[in-house]
């Protein structure tokens, strides 16, 4: 009995004594002008930076009434920015029905670097997300709900809806034969390679599908990828065995979405269809999809100076650890209470900081782009309120990591070095690996526009384009927040 009571005592107050070392560290962090004005830096650097970007973006784009001011996004069934240009042939279908084709052939054309400068370099070939197939949609309005079976470029046959839902069929690349069919509000498509077995790729919902809908066929293309931008490219697909259940009349034949010159009355790149014999040879550029690229700029972009303000903060937690070996203090209770004290102190700060940075900068910033006429790609509440949040989480994170390296090796530049160093390399297109394997992966977090499998996009981050989805990024960073400190705990703790 004697043994125990004064563990029990031990451990009381090296409870009571946490608090106080939180109230001592607090104290000094309040007491150190220079610590204080580290954050107001970091929080200036950012916003600067950052409506700096949004007051001087404009955006123009050539219409049919001349250049001018671009168009909002297109918006899709679910709120997502969303490109809807293709070449459909297509007949009214009322009620239930089918259709069934088989795509025989496809090819393209798509413009690659120029070989001689100034002399356009087009060539024969198709993009790997090019798509030709079958098409069931609620009407030829752009952003309408629409289902697809489809072959394409390079990723065998799939089937998509509503721009942003892509399931993957077979690996086929070659002739394959389609079926998609209409039920209520039910659409499913099919795939075989010989027109008698027939496998299903999926099956969606479509709800609130009029009685009358527009069923056929359909080719598109996105653009070929070079030079951080999508140039012309065009897909062209030879439809033969094509039955249609449930619709008897005639085709009929539109270029969605196709785009005019400035003169107004000029098709830029126009699609079309030739007929020979049993056959329809369908041309078409432009995508059915999210745009993640084309829907307008970026939320996120107001955090573009976020990397160079992370600085000041990395800097100020070593300097808190840093500060009492300069001035020769020591810790006379275990390693774990003071160092975890600082970390809840330096931690707490700095998300504060980072708090005040992103939900300041990102509204401004927002506000001052629609002011200027910009496209904005649309963001919900929920997406602005993750990305504000996130990037103070990233903040705290990152202030932890350094105060933890600072116990260990005691130096600012390591903390920099994982982590701002890998964010500008991966800015310029250099090695964005980096932002998978670093404490740099967390700035996924402020990803504002997600990534879409069935969208090929320049691996940049000014393309918005991050290698980890948002809350893997920021578990990257704060899982090597915790072990460095972590093993700075336990080295104080053999030291002592």
């Amino acid at each position: 009995m004697s043994s125990f009571t004064p563990h029990r005592a031990g451990r009381q107050a090296g409870q009571d004594r946490f608090p106080q070392l939180l109230r001592a560290e607090w104290a000094r962090f309040r007491a150190a002008r220079g610590w204080a004005l580290a954050m107001a830096a970091s929080v200036l650097v950012t916003v600067s930076l950052g409506l700096l970007v949004a007051g001087g973006a404009r955006t123009t784009c050539v219409t049919g009434k001349g250049e001018g001011p671009c168009p909002a996004p297109l918006v899709g069934p679910d709120g997502t920015a969303v490109r809807d240009k293709y070449y459909f042939v297509h007949q009214p279908l009322k009620g239930n029905g089918s259709i069934t084709a088989r795509v025989s052939d496809m090819t393209g054309q798509m413009r690659l670097p120029d070989a001689v400068p100034g002399v356009r370099n087009v060539q024969e070939g198709v993009v790997p997300w090019a798509k030709a197939g079958l098409l069931v949609r609620q009407s030829l309005q752009q952003g309408t709900p629409y289902a697809a079976v489809m072959l394409t470029g390079a990723h065998g046959v799939r089937m998509q809806y509503n721009y942003t839902h892509d399931v993957p069929g077979g690996p086929h690349n070659g002739p394959q034969w389609l079926r998609l069919t209409r039920s209520g509000d039910t659409v499913t498509g099919y795939e075989s390679d010989d027109g008698k077995t027939w496998t299903e790729v999926s099956t969606v919902e479509l709800t609130g599908l009029p009685e009358t809908v527009e069923i056929g066929l359909f080719a598109t293309s996105p653009g070929a990828l070079w030079d951080m931008a999508k140039a012309f490219a065009q897909a062209t697909a030879t439809f033969d065995r094509i039955t249609v259940q449930g619709a008897n009349g005639s085709w009929r034949r539109d270029d969605v979405g196709v785009s005019l010159e400035s003169d107004g009355r000029t098709p830029h790149h126009p699609g079309g269809v030739v007929e020979s014999g049993d056959k329809l040879i369908v041309t078409g550029g432009g995508d059915i999809g999210p745009a993640t690229v084309e829907g307008g700029l970026r939320a996120d972009l107001m955090l573009i100076g976020g990397a160079i303000g992370l600085i000041p903060v990395l800097v100020g937690a070593v300097t808190f650890v840093t500060a009492d070996r300069r001035r020769g203090l020591s810790w006379t209770s275990p390693p774990v209470a003071p160092l975890a004290a600082k970390a809840v102190v330096i931690g707490a700060v700095a998300f504060v900081t980072g708090l005040v940075t992103s939900g300041v900068v990102i509204p401004a910033g927002l506000a001052m782009l629609r002011a200027n006429q910009n496209p904005i790609q649309p963001i919900t509440l929920q997406t602005e309120l993750r990305v504000i949040a996130g990037f103070a989480a990233l903040t705290a994170a990152a202030a932890v990591l350094a105060l933890g390296l600072a116990a260990l090796v005691r130096r600012a530049v390591v903390a920099i070095g994982l982590v701002v160093v890998p964010y500008l390399l991966a800015s310029a297109g250099v090695a964005p690996w980096l932002l998978m394997i670093t404490p740099a992966a967390g700035f996924a977090i402020t990803q504002s526009v997600p990534t879409f499998a069935h969208v090929d996009v320049d691996p940049s981050l000014l393309g918005g384009y991050y290698p980890l989805p948002p809350w893997a990024g920021l578990a990257v960073t704060c899982g090597y927040a915790a072990i460095v400190l972590g093993a700075a705990i336990a080295a104080g703790s053999r030291r002592s």
